[in-house]
């Protein structure tokens, strides 16, 4: 039962397209840390950021980029 319920929480996959429930930019899943949190990439101009978020707030998008 403990592995279903991993499993069902498990909402992204590397190189999914998401972007935070509130807003903001299209980012890059990079790593599933396995513990609901997920680190994620993004360009903002020519600046590289990357940081970790719960996957609660996050959503994914159509969004080609």
């Amino acid at each position: 039962f403990i592995e279903g319920v991993a499993a069902m929480a498990q909402k992204f996959k590397s190189g999914d397209l998401v972007e935070l429930k509130s807003g903001g930019p299209t980012m890059t899943v990079d790593l599933d840390w396995s513990d609901g949190t997920y680190q994620c990439t993004w360009f903002a101009g020519a600046k590289h950021n990357r940081a970790n978020f719960n996957g609660e707030t996050l959503k994914l998008t159509d969004d080609k980029q």
